[in-house]
């Protein structure tokens, strides 16, 4: 009896791998193919980005008073989100945002000597802004398209899982043909087809689970909430801007304040790749500045708060304050992103993610095509038997 159970099972578990394939291959599709390409944005767009760099001089940067003035002039009437101040030959980046209620995404470089404005860049236009549309909502409408995609990723983890158990031999003698390509020039497209759906998806089945995983944190508050909680953590997973510590005060004394930040920040994280001041957005929050750590990377930036008017730091109660007071649950989800894309193992970790997104791109190409052979093959008409008396 066990044997027929077992089968039983399998057939089921075929029965959900198959649908569950067929209804969000599109989507997966989409998805992966984008995803490849977005891991080596900050790369490809390295080939261009001249106006991101000046002559290095020995003078002081700019106040961010002067370049909020300036940005404002430039861009009147939008949010300032940030502004970053990198190494001495960088440009100042001023970063606009907002979300409502139609996106508006602009950067405006910024020379930090003479305040000259270098460049306007639109992020919500271009190549891989349309890339990074398709990744998170297929270019449809926000509410439906990212809906789409947050639940076809969800899917994708049980199709891996039941993946896997398919995968898994029933004797020994099956092990070699489920890791490698045992290819002849005998071999059938249909036999070739099938080893590639399943070997493949062998082998990047475990960085595929990280990658719909991680997608999931960033999908859903509810799924970001449970991994924080998973690990241990104890603290408030969002961010959290905290209040003043003193009364409030006058917008000249507010420019004073913070303008004196980058230099004392410099002078104490000297190893910084660059920092983003944000300016308060009233007068009973904190000022606001994320220190990079490591071009490239966000998990062990510094968040640190000032008081607007003392410049006393002021303490986080979220897991994002200063990266050597975070725990681990706290570190896992600040990673979530830099896994995400790979960036986390530098170079070699975005050519993982890159291979592993276009193998993923793969799969329901093969699923699709392993269904079709099955379900449409010619029968093959038997030829009649002359019977000689």
């Amino acid at each position: 009896m066990a044997p027929k159970k077992n089968n039983n099972r399998r057939k089921t578990i075929l029965q959900i791998h198959k649908v569950l394939g067929l209804v969000t291959g599109v989507v997966l599709f989409i998805v992966s193919i984008t995803g490849c390409l977005w891991v080596f944005k900050s790369e490809i767009e390295s080939f261009y980005d001249d106006y991101k760099y000046v002559t290095s001089q020995e003078e002081d940067f700019i106040l961010p008073s002067v370049v909020k003035t300036i940005a404002e002039k430039e861009i009147p009437e939008r949010t300032i989100h940030g502004v970053i101040y990198g190494k001495k030959r960088e440009a100042i980046e001023v970063v606009f945002y907002e979300a409502e209620p139609v996106l508006f995404y602009q950067s405006l470089f910024v020379n930090p000597y003479s305040g000259d404005v270098l460049k306007r860049i639109d992020h919500n236009t271009g190549f891989f802004s349309f890339i990074l549309k398709g990744h998170i909502r297929l270019w449809l409408p926000e509410a439906i398209g990212s809906r789409i995609v947050s639940y076809s990723i969800l899917l994708f983890l049980i199709i891996l899982i039941s993946g896997l158990f398919l995968w898994w031999p029933r004797n020994k003698k099956n092990w070699r043909q489920r890791l490698k390509f045992d290819w002849n020039a005998k071999t059938r497209w249909k036999r070739k087809n099938f080893d590639l759906h399943t070997v493949t998806g062998f082998y990047i089945s475990s960085f595929g689970l990280i990658l719909a995983f991680t997608g999931c944190v960033m999908a859903f508050n509810w799924f970001y909430f449970i991994a924080y909680k998973a690990t241990g953590g104890d603290k408030t997973p969002q961010f959290i801007v905290p209040n003043n510590i003193s009364e409030s005060m006058s917008n000249s004394e507010n420019n004073i304040a913070y303008d004196q930040l980058i230099p004392i920040l410099s002078k104490k994280y000297t190893k910084a790749s660059s920092f983003e001041l944000h300016y308060p957005e009233n007068d009973s929050t904190s000022i606001l500045v994320e220190v990079s750590n490591s071009g490239g990377l966000y998990y062990n930036m510094d968040y640190l708060f000032f008081d607007q008017k003392t410049l006393e730091e002021i303490e986080s109660p979220s897991i994002y304050g200063k990266y050597k007071d975070a725990k681990f649950a706290d570190k896992v989800i600040r990673m979530n992103y830099d896994i995400h894309v790979g960036a986390i193992g530098g170079i070699v970790g975005k050519i993982i993610a890159f291979l592993v997104s276009l193998i993923c791109a793969s799969l329901p190409v093969s699923g699709v095509l392993l269904w079709y052979g099955r379900k449409y093959k010619k029968k093959v008409q038997k030829k009649p038997v002359l019977v000689v008396s």
